[in-house]
């Protein structure tokens, strides 16, 4: 077994582990100045709004023996406004200028042919108006609206409440962040964007689920037992799912990395930039979320709970009367799981005879004395 299955296999039987939770005011700390940084770039910087959303102009150049740095250097000369150069696979150029109408256009056009000195009847030119645009995203902004309200209504049924409300503050905690990425980065938001951002969601779902279900198991008879207080049980569920996680995330990706910084970053792919960057910071704002702030907030949200509270004084009672006498709380067995679970000398109090596996239970061992 290798060594990271072999962790793995340890996390989950809770041989080793980790305090997520415990420590979960760090990482709620960690995460809010995450997002603050965001909210601050957003409203600072704003987004750089793509063609399909500013409205513009695209021209299509034949092939010719122009370079893209060239061709970059004479759109922003003639058009006053940062263009968007891309090669061809005919050879041509893909020259996209926001912010053009179509008076402006048709003189860009004629600019153009002179700089690069290509005839003009030869540059085709396409107007994109923004209300387009404008059609996508409030789509988007009605598909999201939706996807989120049915995620709260399944999890409220499949799970609790609790969780609900929990993965739903995870979902916003993962788009504010990737927003606040494209802006501090300057990526230009396309259509892609928005795939990307609406692709996102189900990944980060994905993780959190993973988790709630095994904290879902974690809990049965959470109050008839004094070993463990809830935000324990929780923190093992993380530990036990952690390798997966991981697993899981890196194998997504490493795929959508090759996307963003070989596909875009070495071939000047515009539209893989668009998807594989939205991509990439949700896909990994979705697992540390997953793991950093839905779980342990779950834990909050349960520990109001009057049982709940109630079952932690119960634990916490019984380990200090254990430290009082000398023995550790962890250790003693749950008195509710009947007397071959419990420490020698409860289970001799309780009637039961300590021995070899092969007698019963307080059975006599045969023997006349």
């Amino acid at each position: 077994m290798s060594r990271l299955g072999n962790l793995g296999a340890r996390l989950y039987q809770g041989e080793v582990g980790y305090d997520f939770v415990g420590k979960r005011m760090l990482w709620y700390g960690v995460s809010i100045l995450i997002t603050i940084t965001a909210v601050v770039a957003l409203a600072v910087q704003g987004l750089n709004m793509g063609i399909e959303f500013k409205g513009g102009a695209v021209f299509t150049t034949p092939k010719a023996d122009v370079s893209v740095s060239q061709a970059t250097e004479a759109a922003e000369a003639v058009s006053d406004h940062i263009p968007i150069v891309q090669e061809l696979g005919t050879g041509g150029l893909r020259i996209q200028i926001s912010g053009v109408d179509t008076a402006e256009a048709d003189r860009v056009q004629k600019d153009l042919a002179q700089e690069l000195n290509i005839p003009a009847e030869q540059i085709n030119a396409d107007l994109v108006g923004p209300s387009w645009g404008e059609q996508i995203a409030n789509k988007a902004w009605t598909g999201l609206a939706v996807f989120m309200l049915l995620v709260v209504v399944y999890l409220a049924i499949a799970f609790e409440w609790r969780m609900a409300v929990a993965a739903l503050v995870a979902l916003i905690h993962d788009i504010t962040i990737t927003v606040g990425i494209y802006s501090l980065v300057g990526f230009e938001v396309t259509v892609g964007t928005v795939i990307g951002l609406l692709t996102i969601l189900g990944y980060s779902l994905y993780d959190t689920v993973v988790v709630f279900d095994s904290l879902k198991e974690g809990q049965k008879g959470i109050t008839k037992q004094t070993r463990f207080t809830y935000s324990e049980i929780a923190n093992r569920s993380i530990n036990s799912t952690l390798v997966r996680s991981i697993n899981t995330t890196v194998v997504a990706l490493l795929p959508v990395a090759g996307l963003l910084f070989i596909g875009g970053g070495f071939l000047g792919a515009g539209m893989l930039n668009d998807i594989s960057l939205s991509l990439f910071v949700g896909l990994a704002a979705g697992a540390y979320s997953s793991i950093f702030i839905a779980t342990p907030l779950v834990a909050d949200l349960k520990e109001r709970d009057p049982q709940i509270k109630a079952l932690k004084k119960r634990v916490l009672a019984k380990r200090a009367a254990a430290e009082a006498k000398g023995e550790t709380g962890q250790d003693e067995a749950d008195e509710q799981d009947g007397p071959a679970d419990l420490a020698p000398a409860e289970a001799a109090a309780a009637g039961a005879v300590v021995g070899p596996r092969g007698r019963g239970r307080g059975r006599p061992s045969g023997r006349r004395r």
